[in-house]
């Protein structure tokens, strides 16, 4: 392998650095991050493309390369934003004078809402057949989802002392590492309490481990773990949504706004940075009502 590219390498180590030290955002986040950068570092490499070399035209190629790949709009639009954050980072250190990704507009997204529960699935989900460890900690990790509207990763990451049992409220570190307090129902609280001192103990293992939420080996629980348990769940329920975990996230918030609550309450506890992100709940809130009107008006 040249200098150059373990030139690049570098360049992307020290893009994580500044990621972690001066943006201070999350592990998953930087890996997202790198996961992309690697993934363009491999496409320069197999064409042969030198980095301080690269134009637009190669930005261009990589994305049709991508576009090839059967990747959602999404995915390609973060691969771009990751791209213009890194090449805006090498110019800025001076590493380069001229941005290729500069005039790289990202492909537009079609606005599509996020999938919602009704509260009729949403019980159906939590009605868990307790009967283990496995299953306890499964009933307390859906009922702090729904309660609180954490993201899986919020959730996977909670220590045993983020939990107030006294004050029912939970602390969190959302993204960019910013801090906040969600409450607690006294359902979820329960199941909480039930898992952690008689369930949790079970799946300890010989070390130390202060995250709530443990698995088999007395580790912390996983993401994709969670995952592969609420997918389970929905098809043992016969949901016929296709869900995942932030699908209650999505449900917390809608069913919270459908029965009144204040959106900027619902944004605070989502900790959402700017209102207009909350305000997706709101659309599904109107669509709703549309689909009522239309049941049952006599001219509907």
């Amino acid at each position: 392998m040249s200098r150059c590219y373990d030139d690049f390498l570098k360049k992307i180590k020290d893009f994580e650095k500044y990621l972690l030290i001066d943006k201070k955002y999350s592990n998953e986040t930087i890996k997202s991050y790198s996961n992309d950068l690697h993934k363009f570092y491999d496409f320069i490499l197999n064409n042969d493309l030198k980095f301080n070399d690269i134009k637009r035209k190669d930005i261009m190629d990589y994305i049709n390369f991508l576009n090839k790949q059967k990747l959602s709009t999404n995915s390609i639009n973060h691969n771009i934003s990751v791209l213009k954050n890194f090449y805006k980072f090498i110019v800025i250190n001076e590493h380069l004078t001229i941005d290729p990704t500069e005039y790289i507009e990202a492909p537009k997204l079609r606005k599509s809402l996020p999938k919602v529960l009704t509260i009729d699935e949403v019980e159906k989900l939590l009605d868990v057949d307790l009967i283990d460890k496995y299953s306890y900690r499964n009933k307390a990790m859906l009922e702090l989802m729904y309660a609180t509207g954490l993201r899986v990763s919020e959730l996977v990451n909670l220590k045993i002392n983020d939990i107030d049992f006294d004050s029912c409220l939970v602390k969190t570190l959302g993204k960019g590492s910013k801090e906040r307090i969600i409450p607690i129902g006294e359902y979820a609280i329960l199941f909480l309490s039930k898992y952690l001192n008689e369930y949790r103990p079970q799946l300890l293992k010989k070390d130390f481990n202060d995250y709530l939420f443990l698995n088999n080996r007395g580790k912390q629980i996983s993401r994709q773990s969670f995952y592969k348990i609420v997918e389970d769940l929905a098809i043992k329920k016969n949901i016929k949504t296709k869900i995942s975990p932030h699908t209650l996230r999505h449900s917390f918030a809608t069913h919270l706004l459908d029965r009144g609550a204040d959106i900027v309450s619902i944004k605070e506890m989502l900790g959402h940075s700017s209102l207009s992100t909350t305000q997706i709940y709101t659309h599904l809130s109107n669509q709703k009502l549309k689909e009522e009107y239309g049941k049952f008006h006599p001219h509907g």
